[in-house]
């Protein structure tokens, strides 16, 4: 691989991208894959470690990483170098990832779109619930909003595109399907996905040491909750005194 050849793949198909004068895009591929995805969360997790002076961000997406850089301090010639160096290091060694027992209300105007989904994919309401909390998810990427997650799973047959007119205000916590994803909105938002419930659990807070509670490589599986839990949860979350269930894998 070179790094003056630029946008090139190199023989395992990563390709470096100019982002302007300041940003390095290394991209892994061209489809969605939690195997591909692996590779990106255990790059961005290596570039990290690696503490290069000048890096000012990184970006984990579906296929590559954004490496947001000061040209005063790095220049690209030497980003690319050690993004060189990591590529041929055993990188996905390094990789670390928590899975989380997220739940969700599937209930009445929590749920506004439930009905349509069922009509839309030939299934009765408490199909969908039960497959979309029988899947677990591979988080892709954090976007759109602070702390929003990008989920993956498995279950093709709730998979729907877009809806046409998009909402102009989401509710924080809504869970919502678009194509083959699953997202959570972290903040109250404009958005086009099918809403099937509610997430009392707050993603993002600038409080806390790491703002956004998910992460690019995590696991999420789904607890379906009645009305009554979900308000007890919201009540403890309020106070302070719930923890959603986390394991390290």
């Amino acid at each position: 691989m070179s790094g003056d050849k630029a946008g090139l793949p190199d023989k395992d198909g990563v390709r470096f991208l100019d982002a302007g004068d300041s940003a390095l895009i290394v991209e892994f591929g061209t489809v969605v894959d939690p195997a591909l995805s692996a590779r990106v969360v255990a790059f961005e997790r290596a570039l990290g470690h690696a503490e290069l002076p000048g890096i000012i961000e990184t970006l984990a997406t579906f296929r590559s990483v954004l490496v947001n850089y000061d040209p005063d301090r790095l220049s690209r010639a030497q980003l690319i170098e050690t993004v060189e160096h990591l590529l041929g290091d055993d990188i996905e060694a390094r990789t670390s990832a928590r899975s989380w027992r997220l739940p969700v209300c599937y209930d009445g105007e929590l749920a506004p779109d439930l009905a349509l989904v069922a009509d839309s994919t030939g299934l009765k309401p408490a199909e969908v619930i039960e497959r979309h909390v029988a899947d677990d998810y591979h988080v892709y990427m954090i976007g759109f909003s602070p702390g929003q997650p990008y989920l993956g799973g498995k279950e093709e047959s709730l998979a729907l595109p877009r809806q046409t007119e998009p909402r102009l205000k989401v509710p924080a916590g809504s869970v919502a399907m678009a194509m083959a994803l699953t997202t959570i909105y972290s903040l109250t938002s404009p958005g086009g996905w099918h809403v099937i419930g509610h997430c009392p659990v707050r993603l993002f807070d600038l409080a806390w040491q790491r703002p956004a509670l998910l992460a690019a490589g995590d696991k999420v599986v789904f607890k379906p909750v009645s009305p009554r839990e979900h308000e007890l949860i919201t009540g403890e979350i309020a106070a302070g005194k719930y923890r959603p269930e986390m394991a390290e894998l």
